[in-house]
């Protein structure tokens, strides 16, 4: 039964590229991702296989976030522009795509893996990270990771950089540069909320706090509901599940390899796992219109409030 969901947490999972992955395992993902060192970065596609993509690449961390239907499915240091080549800050557009472009301004210099956010030069690409803003404005990511974002980004998505440390931890939009995002966020996480109507159709996902003991859904990447939980147990990890089969009132939850687990491929979870959490009754009933096979979910010890402090995040006006 939906009411059995259980945990889900995975916002990330190994990185192909890497030699050694950082593990979500023993750790909340916001330790992991302080402790990445250059060139690191965190892959976990299973944890939302579709929906809208958005990139938001924080200045003050030197990380980049991947975000599918609103669930983060990749983290990634970086290397932003250098003193004298800061790197704009704003919402962009994803502008031009190219596997194997090279500099018109910079003496041919290889930018492999580009994808252009602005004409005058400024692009997410692979390049080289010494752990500090070295670029002459670019944004600079790990050859692997540069090569997975490439994988999922069309043309025209947005891409949001902002100086501050603070980035969402779910659902990023240029809405939370409003006037109303701190309320659209309170809304989320002052009791129960259930509005599909906020968005009708696309893919379904449900992230899990334990810090926050709280769920929320997202569907094509847009939160429609939110609800207080229970969760029996401590949730040590970043864990992730996805509904495999529905069978009358039998839904089967397959839980999904993360980065750290001696788990290598899906295993259905038992009754006792699903029993472990407890959602409200009329969210459950709610939300048995909504999922389907191949909606996931993500449960993490971390906060889903933006920055770990509910802070919005500061984005600042585009340079030019």
């Amino acid at each position: 039964m939906i009411r059995t969901f259980l945990g889900i947490a995975a916002l990330l999972a190994a990185p192909a590229f890497a030699a050694t992955a950082p593990s979500l395992q023993g750790a909340t993902v916001g330790e992991t991702v302080a402790a990445m060192k250059p060139g690191d970065f965190l892959w976990a596609p299973q944890v939302a296989p579709e929906g809208p993509v958005v990139i938001v690449v924080s200045i003050a961390q030197q990380r980049a976030y991947a975000y599918r239907n609103g669930v983060p499915i990749g983290i990634s240091t970086v290397s932003t522009g250098k003193k004298g080549h800061e790197t704009p800050t704003g919402v962009f557009t994803l502008l031009q795509k190219n596997v194997d472009h090279k500099s018109n301004l910079y003496n041919n210099a290889p930018m492999p893996y580009m994808q252009r956010l602005t004409w005058d030069g400024i692009a997410l690409h692979a390049g080289n990270l010494p752990g500090y803003p070295a670029s002459h404005g670019c944004v600079r990511l790990p050859m692997g990771f540069a090569k997975l974002l490439y994988g999922v980004t069309k043309l025209g998505l947005t891409v949001i950089v902002t100086a501050g440390a603070d980035v969402p931890r779910f659902a990023p939009s240029p809405a939370v540069l409003s006037n109303t995002a701190s309320k659209a966020e309170s809304d989320l996480f002052g009791g129960s909320l259930w509005q599909p109507e906020r968005s009708t159709t696309g893919p379904v996902s449900i992230v899990i706090s334990s810090a926050d003991k709280r769920m929320l859904v997202l569907r094509n990447g847009v939160p429609i509901g939110s609800a207080p939980v229970k969760i029996a147990g401590e949730v040590t990890g970043t864990t992730a599940y996805t509904l495999g089969a529905i069978e009358g009132d039998n839904y089967r939850w397959m839980k999904l390899p993360m980065p750290g687990e001696a788990l290598n491929a899906p295993v259905e979870v038992t009754p006792d796992e699903r029993a472990r959490l407890t959602v409200p009754e009329d969210i459950r009933v709610a939300m048995a219109a909504v999922v389907a096979p191949g909606t996931t979910v993500v449960v993490t010890p971390d906060t889903l409030q933006t920055g770990g402090a509910g802070k919005k995040m500061t984005v600042m006006t585009a340079g030019k």
